[in-house]
């Protein structure tokens, strides 16, 4: 049998997945967790073959947390749920060793027909996001000496990383000790540099593209 842990901070995506995966007797639903610290806690006291674990979570989200689990867990298989379908965001995840990635609104047949691929050591991707994420690669290569987006400083990554993790502007200015106009200005230059409209955006952005750790 499968042994699945499920990682999800929306109690309605976790029990559809339930739903979904009870009649089939080759799955065993190990555990239930909210979000990537939950997962890692979880996976260090249980044995997990497969973990089925959405991006957007609040503690720690699925990118970091596939870093993680690629370093510390090198065996488990990651199956990464998403409502968003970016080449961008799956080239990402392939470089941190998810295994498959899977819309939240995939049918029956398509997620129980992933999980099976991938137990066997298989990697499950579109063959036409697969294309574009080569012709994304090539492109890159060709523009070497172009970032993808324009660098931030490091002040600004601080406070990017803190708005990610859900810290207001007053938590934000207090932990870092500056004010909270400051903070305030080093948003809306962050909102400048990267073209975009609201914080909402920044933190899409940040995780899909991995700007955190991106040293370009």
């Amino acid at each position: 049998m499968i042994r699945l842990l499920l990682c999800d901070d929306h109690p309605l995506v976790i029990e559809g997945l339930k739903l979904i995966l009870a009649d089939d007797a080759r799955f065993v639903i190990a555990g239930e967790v909210n979000n990537g610290k939950e997962a890692l806690e979880y996976l260090a006291e249980n044995e997990i073959d497969i973990l089925l674990m959405d991006i957007n979570m609040p503690v720690l989200n699925g990118l970091e947390t596939a870093k993680i689990v690629k370093k510390d867990f090198p065996d488990l298989k990651v199956i990464m749920l998403s409502m968003l379908n970016d080449s961008h965001l799956i080239k990402n995840l392939i470089e941190h060793g998810i295994r498959a990635y899977l819309m939240k609104n995939a049918g029956q047949k398509e997620i129980i027909e992933t999980i099976i691929q991938v137990s066997e050591g298989k990697t499950v991707f579109e063959n036409d996001l697969l294309l574009e994420i080569m012709n994304l690669k090539r492109a890159r290569i060709k523009k070497k000496e172009n970032s993808l987006f324009p660098k931030l400083s490091r002040r600004e990554k601080e406070i990017l990383a803190l708005i990610v993790d859900e810290h207001t502007t007053a938590e934000i200015a207090k932990k870092l000790f500056i004010s909270f106009g400051t903070v305030e200005t080093h948003r809306r230059n962050m909102l400048n540099k990267l073209g975009l409209r609201n914080t909402a955006g920044l933190v899409r952005v940040a995780i899909e593209f991995d700007i955190l750790n991106n040293d370009e």
